[in-house]
């Protein structure tokens, strides 16, 4: 196991699978996880043609501030798919 799998897979939320989705997108650590943000890196990995659910981009969430993504207020998670959303559309209309 590489050593960044090892630093995203401790926490909260992400699996191996998860993990391989992030490499993918240049995701390897936890720093990088912080500068791209939950939104962005989810924008990425949808970019990419991965069919990725919204309970991913409430898992990057939780794994930066160290909740379950059950456990994220409703109204977090309801910025987050708005933020999604506009990107999304912005990324499909160019």
């Amino acid at each position: 196991m590489h050593p960044s799998q090892s630093e995203l897979l401790q926490l909260k939320n992400l699996g191996l699978a998860s993990v391989n989705i992030l490499h993918s997108i240049g995701i390897r650590t936890l720093d990088d996880l912080r500068r791209v943000g939950p939104v962005e890196a989810f924008i990425n990995i949808r970019s990419r043609g991965i069919n990725a659910s919204r309970v991913l981009l409430y898992a990057l969430q939780g794994a930066l501030l160290d909740v379950h993504w059950n456990d994220l207020d409703p109204d977090l998670k309801a910025r987050l798919v708005k933020e999604a959303e506009r990107l999304l559309a912005r990324k499909d209309s160019a």
